[in-house]
């Protein structure tokens, strides 16, 4: 069999299904109608899903589940959150009722400033270079004019740029450092398109400047590319209560619970190893929403990992504290998001989503997008450190597990019946299937 294949982008979607059926299935009559189920039954409404890619076949579904309840800044808000992990979900409801009785989520963005980088090679005096850069800053504006008009109109636009001496990490490497405010943009297509007219201006201010040696004219851009690192576009949201107003059926002694959450937190803190899968849990709420929105996941996933190491060692994101008999817990996380452009206005379901949400601007989201997270990390470390986190989570797994069997609504009333009284295990619901079917 000979997997490879010359102009496959070239086929029809029709064609390509059909190599794929062929090439890879035993059975391509079934592959292909597999395949084609996922297919939407609007014409229209498919080609526009065929459109977000290339080399489309079909649709991949996720579910789009809803957490209702969350008290943010004093407003209630139902959050659409996508995402194949069950007991998230669950677990952002019942954090987000949870603390709707005691005050609710509060949320501040603390900055919107985005990143974006000319990387360069310049071979000579790094002082010609600055003074270069001081007389002709003003041309880098006046060239991306054209490109900045609408952004400044809704208030945006380049903040800034700075030329940054980069050798003592690579020899003549220098970059162009610019900030912007994309405003309820997530920017990505603005700020790449800005850096490219500056990779322009620098090459040809460069080969034209008097002060300059014929090789230090010759400056060389390696590339022009946005940063999704976003340490100054951030976000705060935290939640606080008394101690003993902490308690709930689950918390019979809020004074013991609180300082014991307190030391889960300073261990993700301090060790990495807990830390990851501590901001993993916090991401589920985070992704879910990010991607029910329409928002760049990878994107805002790399920049907060990154953002958890800025110390030089990978930490918790979430934080709390104890004082005056007052239980904070608290979240800073960067996040570049958008409610315009992109997917915002193309996917159905993703303008369903901020409909939902009440049109919210890019600051908006970015709170709600945060209490998610925090809400989320409350959630499992709140089952951490009381029953444990398996017991609801198997639960919510059970059908996942009935699913896997094609149990019938026979064996599925047996099989919950039983597990409400027995803990629920892979192993322990597969062996009592067995028993009930033999």
């Amino acid at each position: 069999m000979n997997n490879a294949i010359s102009g496959f982008s070239k086929l029809s979607k029709e064609e390509k299904i059909n190599w794929i059926a062929n090439e890879y299935f035993p059975d391509p009559k079934a592959a292909t109608a597999l395949i084609k189920n996922y297919w939407n039954s609007d014409a229209k409404l498919q080609q526009l899903h065929d459109d977000f890619i290339e080399n489309t076949i079909t649709n991949f579904y996720l579910p789009l589940g809803i957490a209702p309840n969350f008290l943010i800044n004093g407003k209630y808000h139902t959050v659409p959150m996508v995402i194949e992990e069950s007991s998230v979900v669950a677990a952002a409801a019942k954090s987000a009722k949870y603390w709707s009785t005691r005050g609710g989520f509060k949320a501040t963005v603390l900055n919107t400033e985005k990143i974006g980088q000319v990387h360069f090679i310049f071979k000579g005096d790094a002082s010609k270079l600055t003074k270069f850069f001081i007389e002709k800053k003003q041309q880098f504006f006046e060239a991306t004019a054209s490109l900045t008009a609408n952004m400044q109109k809704r208030g945006g636009g380049i903040l800034d740029i700075e030329l940054r001496d980069k050798t003592n990490t690579i020899n003549n490497y220098y970059q162009l450092h610019a900030t912007f405010e994309t405003k309820d943009s997530m920017g990505a297509n603005f700020i790449n398109s800005c850096l490219e007219q500056f990779s322009k201006t620098l090459v040809t201010n460069a080969a034209e400047y008097e002060l300059f040696s014929e090789e230090e004219k010759n400056i060389q851009v390696v590339m022009s590319i946005l940063s999704n690192y976003v340490p100054n576009c951030v976000v705060r949201a935290e939640v606080s209560c008394p101690i003993e107003a902490l308690a709930d059926k689950n918390i019979e002694n809020p004074a013991e619970f609180a300082e014991k959450f307190l030391l889960a937190v300073t261990i993700a803190e301090v060790e990495p190893f807990r830390a990851v899968t501590h901001n993993k849990g916090i991401m589920n709420g985070i992704d879910a929403v990010v991607v029910a929105t329409g928002n760049d996941f990878r994107a805002v996933e790399a920049g907060i990992h990154a953002y958890a190491s800025r110390s030089g060692q990978y930490s918790s994101l979430s934080h709390a504290k104890i004082e005056d008999g007052i239980f904070n817990f608290r979240l800073e996380v960067p996040l570049a998001l958008g409610t315009v452009g992109g997917l915002t206005s193309l996917h159905p379901l993703v303008k369903l989503a901020l409909e939902m949400l009440e049109k919210p601007s890019a600051e908006e989201l970015m709170q709600i997008v945060a209490v998610a997270g925090l809400a989320q990390n409350f959630a499992a470390l709140r089952s951490l450190t009381t029953t444990g986190i398996q017991e609801g989570h198997m639960k919510m797994h059970l059908n996942n597990i009935l699913n896997q069997f094609d149990a019938t609504e026979e064996e599925r009333l047996l099989i919950k019946a039983h597990f409400k009284k027995n803990a629920v295990s892979h192993a322990a619901v597969v062996s009592f299937i067995e028993k009930i079917r033999f």
